[in-house]
């Protein structure tokens, strides 16, 4: 019997076609860079030969998207841990602050799925719980595209909003927290051993906003793996036994993680630190009262611009933490 061909494979066929896209596009880039890098030369060697001080403006744009671009590429050449180019699975629960936590996590949940948007990359919803008075409780998302989870991995830890509340009648100030777990989406089967006695099954109704998203029956699945206390909800597939299918993949590849990584150090790498939500644990601060900064705690990476931060503009804080991650490995 013939032993089946490349093609014979599509999951294969398509990571390997998707890869191959990634290196032309790449490819491309620093194409694009060297023709730009000589036009820029060519602007400044008019400009002496001329004395023309009016390409001065021209050469400094040009230059300004020379490094933007320049920085992306070499930002990209960070991301190659084992698991950097997969999709990612995020999870945002609310946490100290009740509904002003709900409002703070939805907010979050908008500013990621707007950088998504940005990059090209395709959001999908797993689970989503909606707040008991506004905003969102807990949501499941992946973020499908190229090198998702190796820039995602930045944002796990626990994220604080200071602001005037707009729940609070007497216009005070409220510190809300929100933490976020961060996975990559392993898709190969992995060789994991789970004793279905080890596991609690739940089923229970969408609580979603329904739409195209949420499938509004009682199809959802929980499920728990009682040794280690692991868990994972999916709820937007059209079937019960679809929403089994997507949970279970996603406890295989958690639970692949816990059995690779020997210890608590080198399990914070991948899977972030398990910390309390609240005083003390953030990662990041937004304050949008009295004044307005954005600052990560870990690479003191700030910006003023906090309407645009809220808006997706993350790229500052991603690029910024992969660097000082390279120096600090």
């Amino acid at each position: 019997m013939e032993a089946p061909g490349f093609w014979d494979d599509p999951d294969r066929s398509n990571k390997q076609m998707k890869e191959l896209k990634n290196m032309k596009d790449t490819v491309g880039v620093y194409e694009k860079l060297a023709t730009q890098y000589d036009d820029i030369l060519t602007l400044i060697q008019m400009g002496y030969e001329e004395n023309d001080e009016s390409l001065i403006p021209e050469i400094q744009s040009e230059l300004e998207e020379f490094k933007k671009e320049f920085d992306e590429l070499r930002i990209g050449t960070l991301l190659s841990e084992e698991y950097d180019k997969n999709n990612a699975i995020l999870k945002l629960n609310a946490g100290a602050g009740g509904t002003e936590s709900c409002d703070w996590c939805s907010m979050l949940y908008r500013m990621y799925t707007r950088w998504a948007e940005r990059k090209g990359f395709q959001v999908e919803v797993l689970d989503f719980l909606d707040g008991d008075e506004a905003g969102i409780k807990s949501v499941t998302f992946q973020v499908n595209g190229i090198n998702a989870y190796g820039y995602l991995k930045s944002e796990k830890g626990v994220h604080r909003l200071v602001r005037i509340s707009p729940f609070n009648a007497q216009g005070k100030r409220q510190t809300s927290f929100v933490s976020l777990d961060v996975m990559p989406d392993i898709e190969e089967d992995l060789d994991v051993e789970i004793d279905e006695k080890d596991l609690r099954i739940d089923t229970y109704r969408s609580s979603g906003a329904g739409g195209q998203h949420i499938n509004k029956t009682s199809s959802a699945i929980r499920i728990t793996h009682i040794p280690t206390g692991t868990v994972v909800q999916c709820q937007n597939e059209r079937s019960q036994f679809q929403n089994k299918d997507k949970a279970m993949q996603m406890l295989k590849a958690k639970l692949y993680l816990l059995k690779q990584e020997a210890n608590v150090e080198k399990l914070s790498d991948i899977r972030g630190e398990v910390k309390d939500i609240g005083w003390g644990n953030q990662i990041r601060s937004y304050v949008l009262q009295p004044y307005t900064m954005v600052k990560d705690h870990r690479t003191d990476v700030e910006s003023g611009n906090v309407d645009a931060v809220l808006d997706g503009s993350l790229d500052t804080f991603i690029n910024g933490y992969l660097k000082w991650l390279s120096v600090k490995k």
